[in-house]
């Protein structure tokens, strides 16, 4: 699912997420609890102020930005947001 992202560029463009927009809801990060490289894209598991758990995917150069994977608050199980499945990462 293909969402906006606002970041933090610190060193370089796009360096970290700030908040992001799931159709008219916007999420701030509360926290970054990981984040992974792959070859054409960078991972960053975060925690949203909903207490959602979220690994949103940052293209590299045109790729924009996807949210892979969600967790609700409280939930034991984690939803895909897509139906392509992300690397195995943190969340699996």
């Amino acid at each position: 699912m293909k969402i906006r992202v606002e970041t933090y560029d610190g060193y370089r463009a796009g360096e970290r997420p700030l908040r992001f927009r799931l159709g008219e809801k916007s999420r701030e990060v509360v926290e970054i609890l990981d984040r992974w490289f792959g070859e054409d894209h960078d991972y960053f598991k975060i925690l949203a102020d909903d207490g959602g758990v979220y690994v949103l995917r940052c293209g590299r150069g045109e790729g924009g930005w996807e949210l892979t994977q969600y967790q609700a608050a409280g939930a034991e199980s984690v939803e895909d947001a897509t139906a392509e499945k992300a690397p195995r990462g943190p969340l699996n």
